[in-house]
């Protein structure tokens, strides 16, 4: 039997699936094609009648495979009219409810808010919040800076992250009548959605939309600086075979592909500048632009940008074993040194200091180690530092360090293997591939309800996690996630301090 809830645009029509409501495939923007491709998000227009909202909208366009492809569920429709959310809750009353906003990862360029991973019955359950699952544009139509060529597409290198304040305002105008709290909002995201609510605390127009912060493995350090963004732009035109905006705005979804795909590439091998004030070195993602990001993210939180935000960040132990599978093997110090140095400065000096540290490790391990750290927790160590100025109280660490028994043991406690555990569905079809038979369902009830606990209070202190206090960089207290979960004060301190001047 439908279920008809009122919205800013119209009405429409989800389901109950499992005695939860779920309305997907909502609109919260203009379809950006035609003349709005490379355009900011613009309001929807509405519709008459009821609309159906029980099946899930089409996605980004984009290449590969992304965690979509996991498990039993049916590939995605690809479309440049991907601009649709999904709300779950248990009930279209007026409770006001903690409201958990998820984006998700895939290196801005792969990737779907209805991924089967990312179903958030478990936290409306568990939880009695709301759960809102949304699409963002991705690779060049959401990440590509044309500014340059044209000021009227300033936004483009930011479309992506508009995107995502657009569903955010629509979260703000409607959740209300879906019995969400449209002031108790928390966004949180993983790997290129992490780094989006990072990004997020640092830009201005989205100040005010949410009220709390959760970011897994990703931080605020992967921005473009506007240079590099436009060195990507000008290969990827090169790649088009040239031509202006109009040709930009025209050409096939597929050739627009073709050039993404060629333009990463480019930056794999090194043809194109590694972005030197951006972790990752993606060839798309957020710009400096001076419109929408008119400084970097760091500097603005730095600054206060998101002063009465808690945030709750944290990364993996061996984030970088994921990407080590498809990687080329290190095995000497020469070897090491050489491929370190095309990432980060001084890297005699951080191999050193990390052989101290790891005795154990061979020149693989270590640069596992140094990218895991270079990438993701660093980053998130240095933002943490930042917000604690200002939330004292309300900044909190962990490191998830439970190892995968998957791909016979190689992955550890590898980039995404937190996924299924926050969202308490290590059930799910599919999740076996990454955390391999058998995950402990312990670890899985401390995160989900730590995550549930930190959306209503702003605290994930639970009776699982029972003394988790607050991050400083006095004392650096570190929730330490996996069998037992436990508390440590600056863990791996001597490899952290070797990171200082570098990030």
């Amino acid at each position: 039997m439908a279920v008809i809830a009122d919205t800013t645009t119209g009405k429409i029509a989800g389901r109950d699936k499992d005695g939860l409501l779920l309305f997907a495939g909502v609109p919260f923007a203009a379809a950006p094609v035609e003349e709005l491709r490379f355009k900011a998000p613009q309001p929807h227009g509405g519709w008459a009648g009821v609309r159906d909202a029980t099946r899930f909208g089409a996605v980004s366009v984009q290449t590969g495979d992304s965690l979509a492809a996991i498990g039993p569920a049916p590939a995605p429709e690809w479309s440049e009219d991907c601009l649709f959310l999904n709300v779950q809750t248990p009930a279209l009353d007026d409770a006001r409810r903690p409201v958990m906003v998820w984006i998700h990862g895939g290196a801005f360029v792969n990737g779907t808010g209805a991924i089967p991973w990312y179903d958030g019955a478990n936290f409306v359950r568990h939880g009695d919040v709301v759960v809102v699952s949304i699409n963002y544009r991705l690779g060049a139509l959401g990440w590509l800076e044309l500014g340059l060529l044209d000021e009227e597409y300033a936004t483009s290198g930011n479309n992506g992250l508009l995107d995502q304040i657009a569903a955010l305002r629509w979260v703000g105008d409607n959740i209300a009548g879906f019995g969400g709290d449209p002031g108790n909002v928390t966004i949180f995201g993983e790997s290129a959605g992490a780094m989006s609510v990072s990004t997020l605390l640092g830009t201005p127009s989205a100040a005010g939309l949410f009220a709390k912060a959760i970011a897994q493995s990703g931080a605020a350090h992967n921005v473009t600086p506007m240079d590099d963004a436009a060195a990507v732009a000008e290969a990827f035109v090169a790649e088009l075979g040239g031509g202006d905006i109009e040709a930009l705005r025209t050409a096939d979804p597929d050739r627009l592909l073709a050039a993404q795909q060629a333009v990463s590439e480019a930056m794999v091998a090194g043809r194109l500048p590694r972005r030197s004030s951006s972790a990752a070195g993606l060839p798309f993602g957020p710009v400096i632009d001076g419109t929408v990001l008119a400084r970097h993210p760091v500097e603005a939180i730095r600054d206060g940008s998101a002063s009465s935000v808690p945030l709750l960040t944290g990364t993996n132990r061996d984030e970088w074993n994921l990407f080590g599978l498809m990687d080329r093997h290190v095995d000497d110090v020469d070897t090491l040194v050489r491929r370190l140095g095309r990432f980060v400065d001084r890297p005699e000096a951080l191999v050193e200091a990390y052989r101290t540290a790891r005795p154990g490790d061979d020149f693989d391990g270590l640069f596992k180690a140094v990218m895991t750290d270079r990438v993701f927790r660093l980053p998130a160590i240095r933002m943490a530092e930042a917000q604690s100025a200002y939330q004292p109280e309300h900044t909190f660490l962990y490191l998830f360090e439970y190892a995968s028994t998957a791909f016979d043991g190689r992955l550890g406690s590898c980039h995404a293997l937190e996924i299924p555990f926050v969202f308490d569905n290590l059930h799910r079809a599919g999740t076996e591939l990454l955390t391999g038979p058998e995950p402990p369902q312990s670890v899985a009830t401390a995160m989900h309800s730590a995550w549930i606990a930190f959306a209503r209070t702003g605290s994930p202190a639970v009776d699982a996690l029972p003394d988790w206090p607050a991050y400083d960089e006095g004392d650096r207290a570190t929730m330490v996630v996996g069998v037992p979960c436990h508390l440590e004060h600056d863990p791996d301190a001597g490899e952290r301090l070797a990171w200082s001047g570098l990030i």
